[in-house]
């Protein structure tokens, strides 16, 4: 019996010890410049309302509306630099930005789209006011996406793309530990879920995209890989059905969790400006 309490509380420490530093890895920011690769793309600094500074780069097109490009995590705007180029060539003014904790736009920690929600509202109101009367499109993948959705005081937007976006947080964290421990990963999802209180002062029913999905109040293209392990496809139909109003669903065959555009180049671009073209 000693023995077996003795392993018992060294599972129970190890596995608080694993979740801590995964906790750590998760939020943590990482900061650098970056330059603009060609004198096409201006480079804007923005503010949020709690004045948090959020660079991007503007790439102006020839009338037909703007579009708002969001990146994942742990990447910065220049993921979106080849969706920029078709959309661009397309006739859509676009705007890249880095989303706060990612790339030259400053932030404590990453917050997995909650307070990210600011930097997507100060881009909309940036974007608007350069024309009031055009319209504005939303393209975000995985955290650009539920940073969209989570935005409480957005502007409304006139077309919505959104990629790879979890559902919950807690689906979010299951899955990621599913693929790397198995059977530990709800044990293991508790510990990791018990530390946005502490760390960010959040609460997990805060970090639920698809809870805001009925009231998205524009038509949206849902996309996601069938073979995508970070957020399933069953959790992707889910977000498919709680949207309410004109939406359209495209589950990229063979896709995981990856730069859907760069796995499907030719499809990808059909489908995004045949649906910005009906809405924009």
């Amino acid at each position: 019996m000693r023995r077996l309490t003795w392993a018992l509380a060294a599972a129970i420490a190890g596995g608080v010890l694993f979740t801590w530093i995964a906790g750590s890895t998760l939020i943590a920011v990482k900061q650098y410049p970056l330059a603009a690769p060609d004198a096409a793309l201006r480079t804007v600094t923005l503010v949020t309302s709690n004045g948090q500074p959020v660079e991007g780069w503007l790439l102006s097109g020839a009338g037909k509306g703007a579009l708002l490009l969001l990146h994942g995590i742990r990447a910065d705007r220049t993921q979106m630099l080849a969706r920029s180029r078709f959309l661009q060539a397309a006739g859509y003014t676009v705007l890249l930005i880095d989303l706060p904790g990612h790339g030259a736009s400053p932030a404590p920690a990453i917050t997995f789209g909650l307070r990210e929600g600011a930097a997507v509202k100060a881009a909309l109101d940036y974007l608007r006011r350069g024309d009031p009367r055009r319209r504005v499109g939303v393209i975000g993948v995985s955290l650009g996406a539920a940073s969209y959705v989570l935005c409480t005081d957005c502007p409304h937007a006139d077309a919505v793309v959104l990629e790879s976006m979890y559902p919950t947080i807690e689906d979010a964290v299951h899955d990621r530990l599913h693929m790397r421990v198995g059977v530990l990963a709800p044990a293991l999802s508790q510990l990791l879920l018990a530390q946005l209180p502490l760390r960010l002062d959040i609460d997990p029913a805060q970090l639920r995209p698809i809870m805001r999905m009925p009231a998205l109040g524009a038509p949206v293209l849902i996309v996601s890989g069938d073979a995508d392990l970070h957020t399933t496809i069953a959790e992707t139909r889910r977000i498919f059905e709680a949207a309410k109003g004109e939406k359209a669903l495209w589950e990229v065959s063979g896709a995981a969790h990856v730069d859907l555009h760069r796995f499907a180049p030719a499809e990808y671009e059909r489908r995004i400006l045949g649906f910005l073209g009906q809405h924009m």
